[in-house]
């Protein structure tokens, strides 16, 4: 049995994102959806000493531009994220552990291409966490109907031989368990419950980047972190 996940290329997202990862075979990058403005796609939330803020790539594209095609707005964003990375999480207890290798990605990162650069980012730090599931994008699949919602879903999964599609607790709003069931694919469910975990003996907030979690746990206790904290 072949589990799919299919999720938006989102930048440095939180940890639910990657606890999807861990449980899937093949895990399809939705870059030919619409860029969906002030979303996640090109910001994530990040904390320093005080209040959590957002860390975001200028983007401004006409509207309709698939995110495949999203050019930021500044050439040099990985280095001003960088640096803003450094100063937050100089203090934290396994910066010396991760920063050598964020260091070296955001070095190397595309910077005028939004979706290759949140493509390679997840890619780089899954594979550290021990993820390693099949990767693809939906660009490169066949949609010659331009269907939308469940229908390109089922395709997707279909296109690339999977039997289970894995979707987030968010899908159960609009998923139709029906057409799953009648296309011959199972519909799972996972939802990611963000347990608490020191954040520098600050009060705990939820739904930080996964780089939020590297900094705090380190390697090893952020993979465990997004493998084992699930809502049964």
């Amino acid at each position: 049995m072949t589990r799919v996940a299919i999720h938006q290329p989102n930048y440095v997202p939180w940890a639910g994102y990657f606890h999807k990862l861990a449980h899937c075979d093949v895990f399809i990058f939705l870059d030919d959806a619409q860029f969906p403005k002030n979303s996640f796609v090109n910001r994530v939330k990040t904390r320093g000493d005080g209040a959590p803020g957002w860390l975001t790539i200028p983007a401004k594209p006409k509207l309709g531009t698939p995110i495949h095609a999203v050019v930021p707005g500044q050439a040099d964003w990985p280095a001003r994220h960088l640096d803003r990375l450094r100063n937050d999480y100089r203090k934290a207890r396994h910066f010396s552990a991760i920063w050598p290798v964020l260091e070296q990605v955001y070095a190397d990162l595309p910077g005028d291409n939004l979706c290759a650069a949140n493509v390679t980012l997840i890619q780089v730090l899954a594979e550290k966490l021990g993820l390693n599931p099949e990767y693809r994008l939906a660009s490169t699949i066949p949609n010659q109907e331009e269907k939308r919602s469940d229908d390109r879903l089922i395709d997707l999964v279909r296109e690339v031989g999977g039997d289970i599609y894995l979707s987030g607790k968010g899908g159960a709003n609009y998923q139709s368990p029906e057409k799953f069931e009648v296309s011959g694919i199972a519909l799972e469910m996972t939802a990611f419950s963000p347990a608490p975990y020191d954040q520098g003996g600050l009060p705990f907030e939820a739904g930080l980047s996964i780089l939020d979690v590297l900094f705090h746990t380190g390697w090893d206790g952020a993979a465990s972190y997004i493998r084992n904290h699930a809502d049964s």
